[in-house]
């Protein structure tokens, strides 16, 4: 089955790649076998949808045109699935390498992988040593990068990045009950401690902000509108994750910790870490915006002492969650 499957498709390749002018579906019918032998209309409808998609999804552009009979035509066009010889060195293939596998926990692995083999079957990849590295480059060590993509709300938010669509989901911030609706002009993804974050503008408060995945409730639907606000350059994107996200410190914060508990706190203390009374230790650690959400994720290990206003942000998370 999988060999007159391939067969299939192969012969819808060459007759769309072959033909001059656009071909209706009862063309295509009548020229490949397989599709003759279908049992009805129906079943050669599903057949040709799927092999159409799988077709595509192997790289292979199909354009759709309506004939002058008013039936919709179907051609691929030579100069549309031709790219010149792509050729990599050493040190790009290994960032190839380490990027494909970095999306192993998410949908875009199969594609990421799909892509390796095609640039290795054409002998745009250089020839790799016995270790599995290029020279003295070695993709595959003992630490691998690894960024989970779980969120439901990932691939949606992807392609509305990346085809500039506008978004509209449902997200509910740390410190409130209910989830609000958002619309949005998204610009990118990045990922901060492990998490995905959305920046972009949000049309209803006319201003930048960025977004948890986490927190997006619902699914996500993409409204075709034309972006209200240039997009900024990558760097500056950035940056704005990396403030949401706390990582850009204004100060310091002092904290008390349970002892044998909040390790990742730990490692960002500032100066000596105090063994107090009751099995607690007290520290200092950076303090920025976007520290309360993550205080709050440690829960009864850890108390805030001061600034008094982190401390205030802290409690309104926790009475957030207390009521659901």
């Amino acid at each position: 089955m999988a060999i007159a499957k391939a067969e299939r498709l192969m012969n819808l390749a060459l007759c769309l790649l072959g033909a001059r002018r656009p071909l209706s579906k009862r063309g295509l019918r009548a020229s490949i076998e397989a599709y003759l032998e279908a049992a009805g209309d129906d079943a050669f409808n599903r057949m040709f949808e799927r092999d159409k998609d799988d077709l595509r999804e192997l790289g292979l552009v199909i354009d759709t045109v309506d004939n002058l009979d008013g039936e919709t035509g179907y051609l691929a066009r030579r100069d549309s699935n031709r790219l010149p010889p792509v050729t990599l060195d050493a040190a790009e293939a290994t960032a190839l390498g380490l990027a494909a596998r970095v999306w192993q926990q998410a949908r875009l692995a199969g594609a990421a992988s799909g892509a390796l083999h095609k640039l290795r079957a054409a002998g745009g990849m250089p020839q790799a040593d016995e270790d599995g590295g290029y020279g003295d480059l070695h993709p595959h060590s003992t630490l691998e990068p690894r960024i989970p993509a779980r969120e439901t709300a990932f691939e949606p938010l992807m392609l509305a990045c990346r085809d500039r669509r506008l978004v509209v989901f449902d997200y509910r911030r740390s410190n409130a009950a209910r989830p609000e609706r958002r619309s949005v002009e998204p610009w990118t993804l990045e990922c901060w401690r492990g998490h995905w974050y959305l920046a972009g503008h949000d049309r209803d408060r006319g201003a930048e902000r960025v977004f948890r995945l986490s927190r997006i409730t619902g699914p996500v639907r993409s409204r075709a509108a034309a972006f209200s606000v240039p997009v900024p350059d990558q760097v500056t994107v950035r940056e704005a994750v990396e403030r949401w996200a706390g990582e850009s410190a204004t100060g310091r914060a002092r904290i008390r910790l349970r002892r044998e508990s909040g390790y990742p706190l730990r490692a960002r203390a500032v100066g000596e870490i105090r063994e107090t009374d009751g099995g607690w230790d007290e520290l200092e650690i950076p303090y920025g915006h976007g520290l309360d959400a993550w205080l709050v994720e440690f829960g009864p290990d850890v108390v805030v002492l001061e600034p008094a206003e982190l401390r205030a942000d802290v409690v309104d998370r926790l009475r957030a969650v207390a009521k659901g």
